[in-house]
């Protein structure tokens, strides 16, 4: 099990006295060991003749999609994994939206597709979005990889953030088997899927709203907390105990313009706990999860092609 990590701190004993109590779950190792194995992946995917290719399917002209979009490319060559850029013309239809979805779902060439939402206004986002088939799912917004993932029958990944969350606890050693977990949050990009994850991993799962009446009560008494709400610094020290683990999904900016989760971190600096940090936190394994996902499907679209054929040649 990696040590969990602490900011350290060097210079007089008085600072020493200041050292926060609170340990930072960093993200990076967690992506560097989850990339490290899609590089390998990669490789062998490669020996057998299939490069990976992930298509970026964007309406629109949404600043923050774009910088995403950009840096999922630059990830995705770093790795030797193909994209593939498709922009639906902000004119389209609802139908000519859906149609290249379709045409997605039949390209042999592509492993697997990251909608970029918002769409545009014009569009019916979620019937575009249920068009892609959960073989090409790579961020699990089809209602078909949700069925699966709320399920646990057929093939379909999670969304991507929600699978950051476990791999987080996975990689630090936190078994949620028999533990309360508080989910603060009931999107289904990270609240509703996650909470079928865990308690597929024997957890008892608690999920808060904002029409929950008792929120800081039951996270107070949790094992393990997730903060997923997208409210800047709403949590603080009120809501935690010491020897919790807390995970901070929130990705917003502060009043000074200051990039900041859910959780108001330096409320929590004197609390025995353990926290993943923003930045550096929950973010940074969700891109890793979106190339590891990219992978999945190529090597199960390249498993079904081998069982057809040697279906056929059986026949």
């Amino acid at each position: 099990m990696p040590e969990i990590s602490s900011q350290k701190s060097a210079g007089s004993h008085s600072d020493a006295q200041k050292k926060s109590c609170a340990r930072k779950l960093y993200g990076k190792p967690v992506a560097q060991e989850l990339l490290s194995d899609v590089a390998a992946r990669v490789r062998r995917l490669a020996a057998d003749g299939v490069t990976p290719c992930l298509a970026i399917v964007s309406a629109g002209e949404d600043g923050a999609s774009s910088t995403y979009e950009g840096s999922l490319i630059r990830r995705s060559d770093a790795l030797g994994i193909a994209t593939r850029q498709i922009k639906i013309p902000h004119a389209a239809t609802q139908q000519q939206a859906e149609q290249t979805i379709a045409r997605v779902n039949s390209d042999p060439t592509i492993s697997g597709c990251l909608i970029l939402r918002p769409l545009d206004a014009s569009l019916d986002e979620n019937a575009v979005c249920d068009v892609l088939e959960s073989k090409k799912d790579v961020d699990g917004i089809s209602a078909a990889s949700l069925a699966s993932v709320f399920s646990g029958r057929g093939f379909g990944l999670p969304p991507c953030t929600a699978e950051a969350c476990v791999r987080v606890l996975d990689y630090y050693g936190v078994d949620v088997r028999g533990k309360h977990v508080v989910i603060v949050g009931r999107s289904l990009t990270v609240g509703r899927p996650l909470s079928m994850m865990l308690l597929a991993r024997n957890a008892t799962v608690t999920i808060c709203h904002s029409k929950t009446e008792n929120t800081e009560e039951l996270c107070r008494h949790a094992d393990v907390v997730v903060c997923a709400t997208g409210r800047a610094k709403a949590f603080g020290k009120a809501f935690f105990s010491p020897g919790q683990t807390i995970l901070d999904v929130g990705i917003n900016f502060d009043d000074a313009g200051k990039l900041c989760g859910d959780v108001n971190a330096a409320e929590i600096e004197d609390i025995p706990c353990a926290y993943t940090p923003v930045p550096g936190g929950i973010g940074a394994v969700t891109t890793a999860v979106t190339m590891e996902h990219v992978v999945r499907l190529a090597e199960y679209q390249k498993e079904r092609q081998r069982k057809s054929e040697k279906k056929q040649a059986d026949e």
